[in-house]
């Protein structure tokens, strides 16, 4: 298993308080908008995804889902490789 790094985010007090959460919920929000963007980019998988933002891989999807963000993204050569397989 390769060594987890940990990044840190700075942000004020007027953030913190916009945000309605206390510290410890905003920097849970933070953890999954970056496993998001990361995710939609491709540059993370799914597992990686959801372990970036500290949930089981099943939650991570289904929050996905609320985003509209895809689970499965094909390309259109994928998607016609997958419907030549029925």
């Amino acid at each position: 298993m390769l060594p987890m790094h940990t990044a840190s985010i700075p942000y004020n007090d007027d953030l913190l308080l916009r945000s309605g959460k206390n510290p410890d919920e905003l920097e849970r929000e933070f953890r999954f908008l970056l496993a998001v963007k990361l995710f939609e980019m491709g540059r993370v998988t799914l597992g990686q995804g959801a372990e970036i933002a500290g949930m089981a891989k099943l939650r991570f999807m289904d929050a996905l889902g609320d985003l509209h963000v895809p689970v499965i993204n094909l390309d259109p050569d994928q998607v016609a490789d997958e419907l030549r397989g029925l």
